[in-house]
Parts: structure tokens; C-alpha cells; sequence
């Protein structure tokens, strides 16, 4: 095993460092959502909340979806100007 700040090799990682089970990889889609993997509570400008038990959350991005704060696929609509409707911001 080796540390990350190091090519020295070690028994065990230090004490301080510890997995991260609570970690969610994100990523994020050009000219369209932001993929979670979930499950995913989402904190809204209200200071609401909602959840989601699915294995991916695509999260909306450009604030045109019917089911906010989630992605419904608006963004796939092509604005009058020829640009990804994700690319506008929403008015």
C-alpha cells in the first residue's frame, strides 16, 4: 500500500485518513445535467429539501425543468438562437 503523498509504501494509512463511505462521485454532463450517484438530499434556496433513493440523480443545470431541482431533459430543446436551452440562463 502506498500513501498519496508519497511513492514510500506503509503498513496501514494513517490514522487521520479515513475511507469515506458518505462520498458521492459527480459529474457533470456539458450543455446539460450534473450526474450524482445517489441515494441524494438536495438543500433548496428555500432551505427545503428532497430526496432521491436512485442509484443516479441527474440534477438540472440550466433551471428549465418541469421537476426541479431535477432533470426532466428541457435542456435538449434547442433555443431560437441554435445554443443547448442549458447554455441560457433560465429568465
Amino acid at each position: 500500500m502506498r500513501n498519496w503523498w508519497s511513492s514510500v509504501p506503509t503498513a496501514s494509512p494513517p490514522p487521520t485518513v479515513q475511507p469515506r463511505p458518505d462520498r458521492r462521485r459527480v459529474r457533470p454532463v456539458p450543455g446539460g445535467p450534473l450526474l450524482v450517484e445517489g441515494p441524494v438530499e438536495v438543500v433548496l434556496e428555500d432551505g427545503g429539501t428532497v430526496t432521491s433513493d436512485r442509484f443516479m440523480v441527474a440534477l438540472c443545470m440550466c433551471r428549465r425543468s418541469g421537476s426541479y431541482p431535477f432533470c426532466d431533459t428541457s435542456h435538449r430543446r434547442s433555443d431560437v438562437r441554435g445554443g443547448s436551452a442549458c447554455q441560457q440562463p433560465r429568465t
